[in-house]
């Protein structure tokens, strides 16, 4: 905890105390920076001290955090992180790729990469004493703070459109949350979520409106430095990262944890991030193509709904975590984001179609010549695909019907 010095607006650059101000900048409303004491964390930690450790969760990563250890060693709260990264040859073959990685985030507790700033925000809840923690969320960002917040015995309160896949609700109301259905889309839903913190004087944990959200979000880029980055001397290209993208918090949490690694002389070149958005949820990309960062909003349509969103709530920062890396941003369509599940599980990734939208990305990216097959690729699945079980079985065919009986197998395999 003694590394956490303050905030920084992203819009002014006007820095703030701890104590100061608890969510965005009270000038203009930007979102705000977690600042951390570089000079303090190289003095005490090294590299070694990070990569020997044996807790294999985001929070071997405490001494980059701001926040105290939250304890709850045997409970979900402590799993949160440290998700596997596959190189799946059945994918990289066919597309001529050389070095494929895919993380695979529905591996965490909730199963979706949610559960990072989730984590990390209880843990600040804690520190605090706040008796109850809000959110909006269209799912898995409910999900991921009812889960751990469970897990220590912490009140949660989730407001999320009554649209919401089943799966999803199931997961909050399973958890114990107070669930609140709002009759309106995610927007609705976050603006509330505020209006009811303020009133009820709850810990508000939206998407990049707390800062703790990207904190917790930036743990997948050291995750991928210590298992793709460190020690690779053979990536003589940067690696380039494809992030589905929908509030911007995941994409500008990652380039959050790329810049605190270089800020300690960790981490030599910058990843390149590549934000992938649905063609029906695009006012990231939008902004992004008329070179600006001016988030004009849209009215939102995608089968993806963990990123489907009319106003980012990131999205200043988001446009930056491409710009200031080299990156870009790509659009695609729902079709093919839905082939993209049945593509990623063929090689036994089941993916939602928010991770699959990242997939998506890296084939159009390939098509377009963004990237080539000598480039070091790594694409990010943020949830399972069981959160949305109708979009995936709409990425296959139905399963067919027979008889009891071998004659029945034999006619079905002679078809």
């Amino acid at each position: 905890m003694d590394q956490f010095r303050g905030y920084q607006c992203s819009i002014c650059g006007s820095d703030y105390a701890p104590g100061e101000v608890q969510y965005v900048c009270p000038k203009d409303g930007g979102n705000l920076n977690v600042i951390l004491d570089y000079e303090a964390i190289r003095k005490n930690f090294t590299i070694e001290d990070i990569t020997s450790r044996t807790d294999f969760s985001l929070w071997r990563y405490l001494p980059l955090l701001p926040v105290a250890d939250p304890g709850g060693q045997n409970t979900p709260l402590r799993q949160a992180g440290w998700t596997p990264t596959y190189r799946p040859a059945g994918l990289a073959e066919p597309l001529g790729l050389r070095q494929l990685w895919v993380k695979d985030e529905g591996r965490n507790p909730s199963a979706s990469f949610k559960d990072r700033a989730s984590s990390v925000v209880v843990a600040r809840a804690r520190q605090i004493k706040a008796e109850v923690v809000v959110t909006a969320s269209t799912g898995n960002a409910g999900a991921a703070l009812a889960g751990m917040a469970a897990a220590v015995g912490q009140k949660a309160v989730i407001f999320a459109p009554r649209t919401a896949p089943p799966a999803k609700i199931a997961q909050l109301l399973i958890y114990g949350a107070q669930v609140i259905l709002v009759d309106d889309n995610y927007d609705a839903a976050f603006d509330l979520a505020i209006e009811a913190a303020q009133e009820f004087g709850w810990y508000c944990r939206n998407t990049g409106y707390n800062a703790f959200t990207a904190e917790g979000k930036k743990t997948a880029a050291f995750e991928i430095w210590e298992t793709v980055l460190l020690g690779q001397d053979q990536l003589h290209r940067p690696l380039t990262v494809f992030i589905p993208v929908g509030d911007g918090n995941i994409i500008s949490g990652i380039h959050k944890g790329f810049k605190d690694l270089q800020a300690l002389g960790w981490l030599g070149q910058m990843p390149r991030l590549i934000g992938v958005q649905s063609e029906g949820s695009a006012a990231i990309a939008n902004a992004y193509f008329a070179h600006t960062e001016e988030i004009q909003p849209v009215e939102a349509d995608t089968v993806a709904d963990s990123i489907s969103v009319d106003l980012p709530r990131d999205g200043i920062r988001a446009v930056r975590a491409a710009t200031q890396t080299g990156g870009a941003y790509l659009t695609v369509p729902d079709e093919e984001i839905i082939a993209g599940i049945a593509a990623l599980g063929r090689v036994g990734i089941f993916a939602e179609p928010a991770g699959a939208t990242a997939y998506a990305g890296l084939l159009k990216g390939l098509r377009e010549g963004l990237v080539t097959p000598d480039d070091p690729i790594l694409v990010l699945n943020t949830g399972s695909g069981l959160k949305d079980i109708k979009a995936a079985m709409s990425a296959v065919k139905d399963a067919p019907v027979i008889k009891p009986t071998l004659a029945a197998v034999r006619q079905l395999l002679s078809a």
